[in-house]
């Protein structure tokens, strides 16, 4: 049977770029509208969190920005003019571009590299598709990290602070608005981006989307408003519940032995990063059956959300709180259950499953008739050898989502018999694969 590729760069991967960095440099930019705000009144504290979580989110960002482009330099596929690598990574210009990372531009840096690539392929008809395309499911990681690390904890103060005060100025609803814009875009772009490594990403359909959309929203949604309602009661103490929750959920993802990063110290900043996304988000980050994490995962956030919102409750302002809180006390918890019965339909009518057998020999796995869903040869243009480049990465957080339903296996054990050159695979990579 003749073996699937990755579809090439589109228009549509070029406007979710374009998308991508406007979503991003609004956000930043009500960022800072926002902590003049706060300066010119005197809320010194208020501006001094907000600046923390500007500053930790980019540090993390660029951090794990640098750590790739350490690892993908070192890819065969990367090295030479005639790769055109250069264009996008800034050739062998090391120096230039850890100088682009301390300063904070490294992420904003991929953006543009991201665009101006996709303006070749897509608009120029130039070469290229593949580094296109391995840098949009980089940027859609990196997405992911950068909302959960600073527009989620943002949204949060951003709600603490108009209960405090009882009042909401322009800017808070903008900053509010841009942060909800960021998450609600991220989840759209890394959906796409993991469908991207299936064969049918050509009939994708934005059904799909959409309902992956509202479950996330309808279960992030009372999460961070449970959060914000406890701080504004006991703001004392919400660090300290963050901390807790973050230690074992960072103690969890350790147990499960992931294998992201190709360095043990970039390993141990993913197990926390993944920690902090928890606190707020569930995704998986490990091969095997999902069904179990995601049962525990939630009855955990159910109770916490229930004991945040009975803890809200008993310290409440009455007085202030006469207008809405009976509302929220009740809408919250029935809007969290909304999104779970969202979340098991998406996975019962919108989820592409696995329906195949086990291989009991290594062979080179093919297309077999009734199976659902089968993942892409990795290469990355239409009739390409599978030796193209392809984001290794994002293709084993691909294997980790859509799992094998009948035998609760990843999709990992189809990766590790592509017959893929292993110079193309990174340490962390090959140790993934191989241990599948």
């Amino acid at each position: 049977m003749e073996s699937r590729t990755f579809s090439r760069y589109s228009w549509i991967d070029f406007a979710f770029s374009v998308v991508g960095v406007c979503t991003f440099l609004l956000d930043w930019g009500s960022d800072l509208w926002l902590a003049k705000e706060f300066y010119c009144r005197g809320d010194f504290l208020w501006f001094g969190v907000l600046v923390g979580l500007l500053v930790l989110s980019s540090i993390v960002v660029q951090m794990f920005s640098w750590f790739w482009f350490q690892y993908d330099k070192e890819l065969p596929a990367f090295s030479g003019e005639a790769t055109r690598a250069g264009s996008v990574f800034c050739g062998n210009r090391v120096k230039l571009f850890c100088l682009l990372h301390v300063l904070q531009l490294g992420f904003l840096c991929r953006h543009i590299s991201a665009i101006r690539q996709g303006f070749r392929v897509w608009w120029r008809k130039e070469e290229g598709s593949e580094y296109a395309i391995y840098l949009t499911h980089d940027l859609s990681m990196l997405r992911l990290i950068e909302t959960f690390c600073e527009s989620a904890p943002q949204l949060i103060l951003m709600i603490y602070v108009m209960l405090r005060t009882n009042k909401a100025r322009t800017v808070q609803f903008v900053s509010v608005a841009a942060s909800t814009t960021s998450i609600a875009w991220m989840v759209v772009d890394y959906h796409r981006s993991l469908r991207s490594f299936l064969p049918d990403k050509a009939k994708q359909q934005w059904g799909s989307s959409l309902m992956y959309f509202l479950w996330n929203l309808l279960l992030i949604g009372p999460r961070v408003a449970a959060l914000a309602l406890f701080s504004s009661v006991l703001p004392d103490f919400i660090a300290l519940h963050f901390l807790l929750l973050w230690l074992v959920f960072v103690l969890w993802v350790w147990q499960q032995r992931t294998n992201f990063m190709d360095s043990a110290g970039g390993e141990w900043l993913y197990r926390a990063t993944v920690g902090l996304i928890w606190y707020f988000s569930w995704f998986n980050v490990a091969e095997g059956r999902t069904l179990g994490r995601s049962i525990i995962y939630h009855s955990f956030i159910t109770v916490d959300v229930v004991v945040l919102l009975a803890t809200w409750w008993g310290y409440r302002d009455r007085v202030q709180t006469k207008a809405y809180g009976l509302a929220l006390l009740i809408a919250l918890p029935l809007t969290y259950l909304l999104g779970l019965l969202f979340k098991a339909l998406y996975y019962c009518c919108f989820h592409p499953k696995l329906f195949r057998p086990l291989e009991r020999e290594p062979r080179l796995q093919e297309d077999l008739p009734g199976s659902d869903v089968a993942f892409r040869d990795f290469s990355t243009q239409d009739g390409a050898p599978a030796s193209q480049l392809c984001n290794q990465r994002m293709a084993c957080q691909a294997a980790n989502f859509y799992t094998n339903s009948l035998h609760g296996s990843s999709a990992a054990s189809q990766i590790k018999h592509r017959e893929l050159p292993q110079s193309y695979l990174s340490v962390g990579t090959r140790a993934f694969v191989e241990k599948s």
